[in-house]
């Protein structure tokens, strides 16, 4: 065993100091570390969920436009049908009475 003295014990807390920073400076590194990381994934968390929910929202304005649009083709291409559909069976029978009255 080595003797006590102030330089000796000086020296040895010196030591002991270095070999506890040597030891916990990884842990204190890795907390530190650590902490940033998951404060960086919960802001991404976060912007995920408000982009999720926005998604949602687009997604349902989407489904609106579709139907209203849907809608505004039906009003106006159905009367549209009918109308043609009208003009045709009479240039149809117009055309079959002329060849009637050829004949």
């Amino acid at each position: 065993m080595t003797k006590l003295n102030a330089s000796n014990s000086l020296f040895m807390v010196f030591v002991l100091l270095i070999i506890a920073l040597f030891l916990y400076f990884p842990k204190i590194y890795l907390r530190s570390n650590i902490y940033y990381v998951s404060k960086d994934i919960n802001k991404l968390y976060a912007h995920y969920i408000s982009l999720q929910e926005e998604n949602i929202f687009l997604s349902q304005q989407l489904e609106d436009m579709k139907f209203k649009n849907q809608i505004i083709d039906s009003l106006l291409f159905n009367p549209l049908d009918k109308l043609g559909k009208s003009l045709n069976s009479n240039m149809d029978d117009k055309i079959n009475d002329k060849a009637d009255d050829l004949e």
